[in-house]
């Protein structure tokens, strides 16, 4: 088994008397590749905002190795996402105003890194991502799969040790989306980056080795995903048409 790499125990998390979270358990191992699965209103949106620091429970604990993120304050927990975490997001969340290189090269800045240098590692990001012929374009003058691979080049450019995906292909047709689960998960793996994916569709579930479901606040599955000859979207009732939370 790959050493522990991110730990919540005993999550809880309530908004007024919904209990989004109400007492999960749930370890990720280093380099693996993991769906969240579940229903509108399940609490995997919860569940990746408390695991990542964006949000703290109400109760249980979070633990990023040997660091307790849960009790860390806001500004330690800023930074530490900055550092430790990734994050792709369902619209790439690009800055507008920036080529596709100062994107990438963004969080390098935040933490120190000379402009230089941070343009520079950006680049290699771009070509490892094959979008290399993008680097001075703004988002607006890219393709959606193009926009969506400068992000995965945003989220790994500083080496994180979990990456957080959530809905990477929901704004994307289904060849697109096809392709940047395949540039994700290869880059994730070949990076010995924990890739964590919040998503309603059991196509795109099935790029991971494992599959979390939760629903009303718990976990009811937590397995290896099955590749040949089992759909998860009717094994588990979710279909396709499902939003995340």
């Amino acid at each position: 088994m790959n050493e522990m790499n991110l730990r919540g125990r005993g999550l809880v998390k309530t908004y007024g008397t919904v209990h989004a979270l109400a007492g999960v358990d749930i370890d990720l191992f280093q380099g693996e590749r993991v769906a969240i699965m579940g229903p509108s209103g399940s609490g995997k949106s919860t569940l990746l905002h408390v695991l990542s620091g964006i949000l703290r429970p109400d109760q249980g604990a979070v633990q990023l190795g040997s660091t307790t993120i849960s009790e860390l304050s806001d500004a330690k927990r800023s930074k530490l996402r900055r550092t430790a975490f990734g994050f792709v997001f369902q619209d790439g969340q690009l800055v507008p105003e920036l080529t596709a290189r100062e994107n990438v090269a963004f969080p390098l800045l935040l933490s120190g890194v000379t402009r230089g240098q941070a343009l520079k590692t950006a680049e290699m990001w771009l070509g490892r991502l094959g979008v290399e012929s993008q680097a001075r374009k703004r988002p607006g003058e890219m393709s959606g799969g193009q926009a969506q691979r400068v992000a995965i080049a945003r989220a790994l450019v500083h080496d994180p040790a979990v990456l957080f995906a959530d809905e990477p292909t929901g704004a994307l047709d289904q060849a697109t989306g096809h392709e940047v689960m395949q540039v994700l998960t290869t880059t994730a793996k070949m990076n010995g980056t924990t890739l964590v994916v919040i998503t309603h569709d059991a196509k795109v579930a099935s790029w991971c080795d494992r599959m979390i479901e939760i629903r009303d606040g718990l976990i009811h599955y937590d397995g290896r995903v099955q590749h040949e000859g089992q759909n998860l979207g009717e094994r588990h009732g979710l279909g396709e048409g499902q939003d995340q939370q």
